[in-house]
C-alpha cells in the first residue's frame, strides 16, 4: 500500500512555515488522539500518521531529505519514515513537547524532566514609598529585607563537608522516570529524588540540606528618574538561593510615589490650580509660579481670563522614563470670590454694578436670553 504524502497529510503546502507546519498537526493530533477516540482504531492510525509527518516535515534536515527523494529517503536501515520503522513511543515525548509543551492539552506529562531547574530560588517583592521629587529626579535608596543565601558551609550543595550526594537509585540519577502505556511512553518526575537525580544521605548540619540559610541583605537601589506610581523593578538574583545549589530567584521592587502638596500627576503631565482674585481675572496680571524642578516661571493671564481656564508649560512635567523628554505641566486659573468684604470695597462694586453693560458680560447675557425664551415657550 502506498504511503500518503507527508504535505497532504499535514494539509499544507510544501512553501509551509514551520509554524504553519506545528499548527497544521496540533489541529489533527487535538481531533484524532486516542484519549478523545477509545476504541477508534481510524482515529489512532491518523493520529500516528500525523505524527509521524510532523516528525519528519518539523526537521530542517529530514524535511530536505523527504523533498528530495520522497518517501524513499527514509526506507532501509537507520530510516526515521514509515510506521515499520518509526520509532513512535520514543519520539511521541519530543513530538507533543514541541507542540504542546511539558505538560500537553491532555493533563499528563510529556515533557522532559527539568531537573535542577525546579530547584530555582522564590521571587520577592518589595514595597518601596518615595515622594514626587525622587520621582522627578531619580533617587537612590538602601533596603533592607531577609532572604536566603547559598549555605556557605556546604557551597549550597546540601551535604556535610567531606561527603557527596549519592545518586538515586530509582531513576538512576536521571531525575526522571518513563511508562509505557499503550503505543505511547509516558515521562514523569522521578517520585524519589523530586527530579534531582541524586540523594543526600549526610545531610549539612548548618542548613539541613537545603543548601541555604536564612541571610539579611541590605542593598542601594537606583530608582530611575520618571517612575510612577506601580512601577516595577526587577534585580536579577536578588531573592531567595534555589535548594542544593539551584539558582536564585529576583527581587521586584514595587514602587509608589506619595501625594504632593501642589502637584497633581497624570502619567507625564503634572496639574495644579492657580487661585486668583476677580480683580486680577478682569484686569489681567503676570504672577510667578512653582514648577516640579523648584524653579519658578513668570505666565501672563490675559484680561477676562475666566475661571476654569487652563494654560500649559510644555516640558514642565514629569521624565518620561528611559527617555530624555518631559511632560508638561498645566495650570488650571481658578476666579476667588471675596469672603468678606470692607464698606469701601462694597461700595466700589456697587458703583461698578451700576457701570456694567450686557458687553462686559457675554455669557450673562446669553444664558438669560436663552432663559427668556425658554419661559415663554
Amino acid at each position: 500500500m502506498s504511503k500518503r504524502d507527508y504535505y497532504e497529510i499535514l494539509g499544507v503546502n510544501k512553501s509551509a512555515k514551520k509554524e504553519e507546519i506545528k499548527k497544521a498537526y496540533r489541529k489533527l493530533a487535538l481531533k484524532y488522539h486516542p484519549d478523545k477516540n477509545k476504541g477508534d482504531k481510524g482515529a489512532e492510525e491518523k493520529f500516528k500518521e500525523a505524527s509521524e509527518a510532523y516528525h519528519v516535515l518539523s526537521d530542517d534536515k529530514r524535511k530536505t531529505n523527504y523533498d528530495q527523494f520522497g518517501h524513499a529517503a527514509f526506507q532501509g536501515a537507520g530510516g526515521q519514515g514509515g510506521f515499520g520503522n518509526f520509532d513512535f513511543s520514543s519520539s511521541f515525548s519530543d513530538i507533543f513537547e514541541d507542540v504542546f509543551g511539558d505538560l500537553g492539552d491532555f493533563g499528563f506529562a510529556t515533557g522532559r524532566a527539568r531537573g535542577r531547574s525546579n530547584n530555582r530560588g522564590n521571587d520577592l517583592r518589595y514595597d518601596m514609598s518615595i515622594n514626587l521629587d525622587d520621582a522627578f529626579n531619580g533617587t537612590e535608596k538602601k533596603i533592607n529585607y531577609t532572604t536566603y543565601k547559598k549555605c556557605k558551609t556546604c557551597s549550597g550543595n546540601g551535604a556535610k563537608p567531606g561527603s557527596k550526594p549519592s545518586i538515586c537509585s530509582y531513576c538512576g540519577g536521571q531525575g526522571k522516570v518513563r511508562s509505557s502505556q499503550g503505543f505511547f511512553t509516558i515521562q514523569q518526575t522521578c517520585p524519589q529524588c523530586s527530579g534531582e537525580g541524586e540523594k543526600i544521605t549526610n545531610p549539612c548540619g548548618s542548613c539541613s540540606g537545603m543548601g541555604k540559610t536564612q541571610s539579611s541583605e541590605s542593598i542601594s537601589v537606583k530608582i530611575p528618574k520618571g517612575v510612577d506610581d506601580g512601577t516595577r523593578i526587577r534585580l536579577s538574583g536578588k531573592g531567595e538561593a534555589g535548594n542544593k545549589g539551584g539558582g536564585s530567584g529576583d527581587l521586584y521592587l514595587f514602587v509608589s510615589v506619595e501625594p504632593h502638596s501642589i502637584f497633581k500627576r497624570s502619567e507625564e503631565n503634572l496639574y495644579y490650580e492657580l487661585p486668583i482674585s476677580i480683580a486680577d481675572a478682569a484686569l489681567g496680571t503676570t504672577v510667578e509660579v512653582p514648577s516640579i524642578d523648584g524653579g519658578k516661571t513668570k505666565i501672563k493671564i490675559p484680561s477676562g481670563t475666566q475661571s476654569g481656564k487652563q494654560l500649559r508649560l510644555k516640558g514642565k512635567g514629569m521624565p518620561i522614563l528611559r527617555r530624555n523628554i518631559n511632560g508638561d505641566l498645566y495650570i488650571r486659573i481658578i476666579t476667588e470670590v471675596p469672603t468678606s468684604l470692607t464698606k469701601r470695597q462694597k461700595e466700589l462694586l456697587s458703583e461698578f454694578k451700576t457701570l456694567e453693560d450686557t458687553k462686559s458680560n457675554p455669557l450673562i447675557k446669553t444664558f438669560f436670553d436663552k432663559a427668556k425664551k425658554f419661559w415663554k415657550n
